[in-house]
């Protein structure tokens, strides 16, 4: 069987042809939408998960050799936790957050590991990690929607964005690329095909077209920010090839997570002493607070609980006019907290769509600790990013050499009214702008694709 298949930074999804029409999988009861966490209580674990799935001889074995340590860990872990599966040491989604809020220091967290996989330098023992992170999400999603269907899933199309990353950018396409298929095959899937994912939605808007249009799609997602201008309707809609049809292509990483990032490293460290003066005369160090936020990079994250930040942080602890507050920010690094910010600085974000004001709930900091801002602050916080977006919109359009009939918007960020400020301060009020399902219409485009290729 053939699926479409959202990897997304945020969420992932899954979908299938249903009486002509694609039509997303129930993952957890009604929900669609899975968030893209997984926390383990061992490292190991996500390894011999993997490890189980493997049914060539060949493969198994080669993998087993490269995971033989972890492979070991994962045997003495069970005995430790008393588990008979490593399956009940791994949590995902709104699961793995909660265990993760609970139990921040217990066991192993990762959030949007989409984002990490165009990273430039990686390792090959880190490409294996993302391999195994990425595997063991693809796996839960395939389970849930195979117990769904009745049905074993070999077939998949799965999104990735123009650009994994802003900087070498086909090396950087070409890694995460082959992070993504490696870890497919290894959970089952035999043929895998790639689309990009803004191509991916404005498929299915195309579906409900009934006239030919120039279509700009911005997506704006959890990672990435992608511009499509795309020849649509029913003269295109049933070719194969529609390489033709495609007049302009741009995607950075900005996303909605640089969103949340940009909000909690401006609006909240603040209030954990990264303004605050110091004795001496100089400003307090900004790259610590910096580094805290940036849950999305991995030398952020190492350099933040390196040995170094502590005794940087001892020292300024001295010499700060405004002890208290950094002592929050040492009690934050100390609990392993800063994702919990993050997710503080998300729920914020999403808030302010619709609010004026909205208070940050950080009280496992300190108690009754609740930073205010208004959305007129968070708009400002926002302005360098948003910026990045209108470049990549002018970008597009100027490749394609022509206006759009129309703007698509989709995304789970997209949805801020924010982003459709940038489409009317460029396009004006004349062009209608559309709002596709903001967060299902990759994973609904990707089957309408799939079943192109496939069926």
């Amino acid at each position: 069987m053939f699926v479409g298949f959202d990897y997304g930074t945020s969420n992932c999804a899954m979908s299938f042809i249903h009486e002509g029409r694609a039509q997303l999988i129930p993952l957890y009861d009604n929900n669609a939408f899975v968030p893209s966490t997984l926390y383990a209580l061992e490292r190991a674990f996500i390894a011999e998960l993997v490890a189980t799935q493997l049914t060539d001889g060949d493969d198994k074995r080669a993998y087993a050799q490269s995971r033989a340590a972890l492979l070991s860990q994962a045997r003495a872990g069970k005995l430790e936790h008393d588990l008979e599966s490593v399956r009940e040491g791994i949590f995902f989604g709104a699961e793995a957050i909660e265990h993760y809020i609970a139990a921040p220091s217990d066991g192993y967290f990762i959030k949007s590991p989409k984002s990490f996989l165009g990273a430039s330098g990686l390792r090959q023992q880190s490409v294996d990690f993302f391999e195994d992170v990425v595997a063991a999400m693809m796996l839960n999603v395939k389970n849930r929607a195979e117990q769904y269907l009745q049905k074993t899933i070999t077939q998949v199309v799965i999104g990735r964005p123009v650009n994994f990353q802003g900087i070498n950018a086909q090396e950087s396409n070409q890694q995460a690329q082959s992070i993504l298929a490696a870890a497919g095959k290894r959970i089952g899937f035999t043929h895998i095909e790639f689309l990009f994912e803004p191509l991916a939605a404005g498929f299915d808007f195309e579906t409900r077209l009934t006239e030919n249009k120039t279509v700009l799609v911005v997506d704006v997602g959890g990672g990435t920010t992608d511009c499509s201008m795309v020849l649509m309707g029913p003269q295109h809609s049933q070719q194969l090839d529609r390489a033709q049809d495609f007049l302009g292509h741009t995607g950075e990483r900005v996303g909605g997570n640089d969103f949340d990032i940009q909000l909690a490293q401006k609006i909240l460290m603040p209030h954990v002493g990264m303004l605050s003066p110091l004795k001496t005369g100089l400003p307090m160090p900004l790259m610590p607070f910096v580094n805290a936020m940036s849950i999305n990079d991995i030398g952020a994250q190492t350099e933040f609980y390196d040995t170094k930040t502590g005794l940087l942080l001892e020292r300024l602890a001295r010499e700060t006019l405004e002890p208290e507050l950094l002592t929050r920010f040492i009690n934050m690094r100390e609990g392993k907290h800063n994702f919990a910010v993050v997710r503080e600085a998300e729920l914020g974000k999403i808030a302010l769509s619709t609010q004026a004001q909205h208070r940050f709930p950080l009280d496992f900091i300190e108690s009754n600790l609740a930073p205010e801002c208004s959305a007129t602050n968070y708009a400002n916080a926002s302005a360098q990013l948003l910026q990045k977006i209108a470049a990549l919109i002018r970008e597009a359009t100027q490749q394609a050499g022509t206006h759009p009939d129309l703007v698509y918007i989709t995304g789970g960020s997209a949805k801020s009214p924010l982003i459709r400020q940038v489409v009317r301060d460029l396009f004006g009020e004349e062009i209608a702008i559309v709002d596709g399902d903001h967060f299902g219409s990759v994973a609904a485009g990707l089957g309408v694709w799939a079943e192109r290729v496939f069926a």
